[in-house]
């Protein structure tokens, strides 16, 4: 698939089945996200893999998270399962560094590139993923759990793995004109 069509084509998948990617389709998805637009060359990102036991460990400290905030058993489990919706997750996580040049905004950005990318080069390998998020991105204590620093915020949660049915169909095209205006 060569680049145009693979941004054209770009799609969620969220239903994904192992195997993950792994070995060198894993760096390339890692050096994807690596390569992401980074203003002062600062690597303003992390990523946290969570495969296997990870993503059990992953959905204990959700869950955790989930009972801190008072949120009932349905909600408590569906977060502590929510990891195992994928055979991997990557956890993007912005690392914000203080620059004059370069605000915070622009380096969680850059952190967001690093997930689209991470995406992007799954599907041209075969796989599927879907960046998740929600308001457990947003919480101390998950933070605390995964060893963030001050300064650190997750960015969202990537789900890769094999796409349980193919994709049917081409994408749905917006009229661009909706979207866009002139100075």
């Amino acid at each position: 698939m060569d680049g145009l069509s693979l941004l054209l084509e770009r799609h969620s998948c969220g239903r994904l089945v192992a195997p993950a990617p792994q070995g060198a389709a894993l760096e390339t998805i890692l050096q994807a996200a690596l390569a992401a637009p980074d203003h002062g060359g600062l690597h303003p990102w992390h990523f946290i893999l969570c495969e296997g036991d990870g993503r059990e460990r992953l959905g204990a400290l959700l869950a955790a998270a989930a009972e801190g905030r008072g949120e009932g058993p349905e909600a408590v489990d569906k977060l502590r399962q929510a990891p195992l919706r994928a055979p991997l997750v990557a956890v993007v996580v912005s690392r914000a560094i203080d620059h004059p040049k370069v605000p915070v905004l622009e380096q969680q950005l850059s952190a967001g590139c690093a997930a689209m990318a991470m995406q992007m080069a799954a599907q041209a390998q075969g796989f599927g993923g879907i960046w998740r998020s929600g308001w457990v991105m947003f919480d101390p204590g998950v933070h605390q759990a995964l060893g963030l620093a001050d300064g650190e915020q997750i960015v969202g949660f990537v789900y890769l793995g094999t796409p349980e049915t193919p994709v049917v169909g081409p994408r749905r095209r917006l009229d661009s004109a909706k979207f866009v205006r002139y100075l």
